[in-house]
């Protein structure tokens, strides 16, 4: 649908992170790139999930030029929240950033996890609050160096999906949907 034409104006792997421990409480910071380097250290992060009026869910399939599981597919969008921000207003700046969207995002739940990506090298250590929102009107614009493609799905198709074919999908995106559902 889109293709990686532009590298983002922002270094998004020279930005700071919040370091927690293992109770999810601010330890620190570091860089995304040093947080990201093995074994990984484990930080805040986000993943935002929308549903559209039919109870589809919006997934993203993440750009080449990214460092950490590109071109899998991943939830509507994701990111980490810079030290002290509010993590519901840091998903909200990324989900227009990377997809053009607004709407009210709601966290359902935190999950923990720990997943290193074979291609890149590169680790995943993650304490991720998962918010949900509502898309009722608005239609995805995203930004080809975020997003290579997307699509609405429903959430047993994609379910089934990653259970067939898990290495197309990020390694965070079921714990993510395990939440979501705890909450619905």
């Amino acid at each position: 649908m889109t293709e990686t034409l532009a590298q983002p104006l922002t270094d998004r792997e020279t930005l700071p992170v919040e370091l927690v421990d293992e109770s999810g409480r601010a330890v620190g910071t570091c860089p995304v790139a040093r947080a990201h380097d093995a074994p990984g250290l484990l930080h805040r992060a986000f993943s935002v999930v929308l549903f559209d009026t039919s109870g589809r869910i919006l997934i993203q399939q993440r750009a080449a030029v990214k460092t950490r599981f590109p071109m899998r597919w991943a939830n509507t969008c994701c990111g980490h929240p810079a030290p002290g921000e509010p993590v519901a207003a840091a998903a909200a700046v990324r989900l227009a950033e990377e997809l053009g969207l607004a709407t009210t995002l709601t966290e359902v739940g935190v999950f923990r996890y720990h997943a290193a990506d074979p291609e890149t090298d590169r680790v995943e250590s993650e304490w991720d609050h998962v918010l949900t929102g509502l898309l009722t009107a608005d239609v995805p614009r995203p930004d080809p160096a975020e997003v290579a493609d997307y699509r609405w799905v429903r959430p047993d198709a994609l379910r089934d999906a990653i259970l067939d074919n898990p290495d197309s999908y990020a390694p965070w995106l079921a714990g993510v949907l395990d939440v979501v559902d705890q909450h619905a």
